[in-house]
């Protein structure tokens, strides 16, 4: 009995494995707002969902790194869902506050720009199998506002 058990177990790993899933893939990451408290940078997430079926989002988590640290991270819980057989652009906001800037000058001043590494992670919740990640990553350069960029928003 323990090897049919065994067995079926077996089987259904495997097609779990087969299974189409979900992708992720960052297309974008640009400036979007600039406050007194931060400089909200947007990124856009394009995420594939290759089921007949909407699957909703339960969060989505982000961490933007420059210099190898942390200059931003946030959760947004309950985005959405995506749509059946299609792909879905998802706006991720990120903020970045003003003082975290002063301590990347040295990559700053050099070109007016943060060389980044974002991070975002998408949950998602399958019927039958519960939360399933889905990772998206990207390494870039962010672009700073300029003088003019402040007097026109």
């Amino acid at each position: 009995m323990s090897g049919l058990l065994e067995k079926a177990k077996e089987y259904v790993s495997e097609k779990v494995a087969e299974m189409k899933k979900p992708e992720a893939t960052l297309r974008s990451v640009g400036l979007k707002e600039v406050s007194r408290e931060c400089i909200t940078y947007d990124a856009k997430v394009s995420v594939s969902n290759p089921y007949s079926t909407s699957i909703p989002i339960c969060e989505v988590s982000y961490t933007l790194k420059s210099a190898n640290r942390e200059i931003a991270s946030g959760t947004i819980q309950d985005p959405g869902s995506l749509k059946g057989n299609e792909s879905t652009v998802l706006d991720v906001g990120l903020n970045v506050p003003h003082s975290v800037l002063w301590s990347l000058a040295r990559d700053i001043g050099e070109d007016w720009d943060i060389d980044y590494d974002l991070g975002i992670n998408l949950v998602i919740d399958l019927p039958v199998f519960g939360n399933i990640s889905i990772p998206a990553s990207s390494k870039g350069e962010i672009k700073l506002p300029t003088f003019t960029d402040l007097w026109t928003t």
